[in-house]
């Protein structure tokens, strides 16, 4: 079967999704039957489009000069060539806008309203209008899927499916990789705040500009779509009580040490309520991982704790992600054609 693709966005995760497309799409068409089409790629000041197939081989050994190609046309925007191309799935990979949603919120609707499944590594549409997304999706029969928004790689919203006999009650997440770097370099070497941020920043962990980082906005923003996904609540990022952790001093360190305990920076999902801050945990905890790592502990009525851990940001982490959503809506399709 046929599944023709629109990317928006070749930076680092559309880069590595079609890399990973690249090196396993004859493994799927033999496995599955699923013969993958990219026929739109999206950038801010134009597209390639090539309506049957662009050659993934010569768009990714020509990465740095796309705009040379000679399918390459100047100033259009998806919106405009929704309804214009045959398109099975739209595959959102565009930066995050955390005030408005935009331009990944416009996309995601265009699409759905077109009757196109969507796969999306952009949070900010989620955390912002995730009931608008999800009800115009069954309005239009689409699928709709976003694991990568939430911690790549880690299966943290597909394990639902998995936990259908059981309930989960709870969850507690690290689920920012920059403040985890931070507080397990401030709790190891006894560093204080900037020198571990500069650190961070020096070795990719962390943006130049790391707010949303630092002050908790990206873990919220996470933290909803889980809430929302595995706890079926109906909640936006206003809703989250949120502290960062530029306030946290080596003192503060240290005196929690001294008790056998560590400072993490928590999501915490319980109660109808959520809450983003530092918290106090015992060192022997299983939240208790350092580095970059994310960990997911979801309450469960009758398995008790159920751990996730892995990376949760990198192009190929995400990019993975994406092709595993890809294919699962390709299998499913299949099934009802």
């Amino acid at each position: 079967m046929d599944v023709k693709i629109c990317l928006i966005g070749m930076g680092v995760v559309g880069t590595s999704f079609l890399q990973l497309l690249k090196e396993k799409e004859e493994f799927f068409e033999r496995k599955f039957d699923l013969n993958f089409i990219v026929n739109s790629v999206f950038e801010i000041d134009g597209a390639l489009i090539k309506e049957d197939g662009i050659d993934l081989k010569e768009l990714l050994n020509k990465n740095k000069n796309i705009r040379n190609l000679p399918y390459w046309k100047n100033g259009v925007k998806p919106i405009d060539f929704m309804s214009k191309l045959a398109i099975n799935v739209c595959i959102e990979t565009t930066p995050t806008n955390h005030k408005t949603g935009e331009p990944g919120l416009s996309h995601i609707i265009e699409a759905l309203k077109n009757q196109i499944d969507v796969i999306s590594s952009n949070k900010g549409p989620f955390y912002l209008e995730y009931e608008k997304i999800k009800n115009l999706a069954k309005e239009n029969n689409c699928i709709l899927k976003y694991e990568a928004t939430v911690a790549s790689s880690v299966p943290t919203l597909s394990i639902r499916k998995n936990l259908i006999g059981n309930e989960i009650l709870s969850i507690k997440a690290i689920l920012n990789g920059t403040n985890n770097y931070i507080l397990s370099r401030m709790t190891a070497e006894n560093v204080n705040f900037a020198f571990a941020l500069n650190e961070a920043q020096e070795f990719g962990y962390a943006e130049t500009d790391p707010t949303l980082d630092i002050e908790g906005y990206d873990a919220a923003g996470k933290l909803v779509i889980i809430a929302n996904d595995l706890l079926g609540w109906s909640k936006s990022i206003n809703d989250v009580k949120i502290e960062g952790i530029s306030k946290i001093t080596p003192q503060a360190i240290e005196l929690a040490k001294s008790e056998d305990y560590v400072i993490k920076h928590l999501g915490i999902a319980e109660s109808n309520e959520l809450i983003v801050e530092p918290v106090l945990i015992e060192k022997s905890s299983p939240l208790n991982i350092n580095g970059t790592l994310n960990v997911i502990e979801l309450q469960t009525k009758y398995a008790g704790p159920i751990i996730l851990i892995g990376r949760g940001a990198g192009g190929f982490e995400a990019g993975s992600a994406i092709i595993n959503d890809l294919v699962n809506i390709g299998i499913k399709r299949q099934t009802k054609s």
